[in-house]
């Protein structure tokens, strides 16, 4: 089953596919992309060296076939810590993955993932062994999070999975995506800069 997004693009309230456990306290940004990677001018290509290094010991989630094409990544404590590179959630993004449960987030990580569209939802330790759990028994096991519910469901089962509110809003209205608003604003935007003094009057001097 494809995962997808309700509405649009844009829009984030529910996110639906399969999902793939990766276990570890403290996976740093280093372990999702490897330095080596940030010289790229594009961020074309970076979904192929997701936990590159950590993948060359053999049984690395990313590499087993019964997870392929898995949309959620489920995680414990502090996910995304180390720098701040936009690579990681990048590189995780062109892998595949549209939304993040995990015990917490580093924060930088957190706000990286939320300008790009990708929910990472909060949920208790109890509750984020439970999933890994049930995501190992079964890969082809369906899983819905949800981000104006702030849940996550599976095989009959819910838990709490939460975010905070701003955060939440942008993602369920598609605000996150600053870039889209303006485009989509650029006629009321050309109007606006047409009506401005100092923006006139350069084009006539032009």
């Amino acid at each position: 089953m494809t995962s997808s997004a309700e509405t649009s693009t844009s829009i984030r309230r529910l996110i639906r596919g399969r999902a793939v456990a990766v276990r570890g306290n403290d996976i740093d940004t280093d372990r999702i992309i490897p330095a080596r990677y940030l010289r790229t001018v594009t961020f074309d290509g970076l979904g192929e060296h997701a936990f590159e290094d950590d993948r060359a010991a053999e049984g690395h989630p990313f590499d087993n076939p019964r997870f392929a094409g898995a949309s959620i990544l489920v995680a414990n404590a502090n996910f995304g810590c180390g720098s701040s590179r936009e690579h990681a959630p990048q590189a995780l993004m062109r892998w595949g993955i549209e939304a993040f449960v995990a015990v917490s987030f580093a924060e930088i990580f957190f706000g990286n993932c939320t300008a790009l569209g990708l929910p990472c939802l909060r949920a208790s330790e109890r509750d984020v062994e439970r999933l890994m759990g049930a995501v190992e028994d079964d890969p082809a096991l369906v899983v819905e999070v949800d981000v104006e519910a702030q849940s996550a469901r599976f095989g009959g089962q819910s838990m709490a999975a939460a975010m905070p509110e701003g955060p939440r809003e942008q993602l369920a209205t598609g605000t996150w995506d600053a870039l889209g608003q303006l485009l989509e604003a650029g006629d009321e935007i050309g109007r606006t800069a047409r009506r401005l003094p100092y923006l006139s009057s350069f084009g006539r001097e032009s």
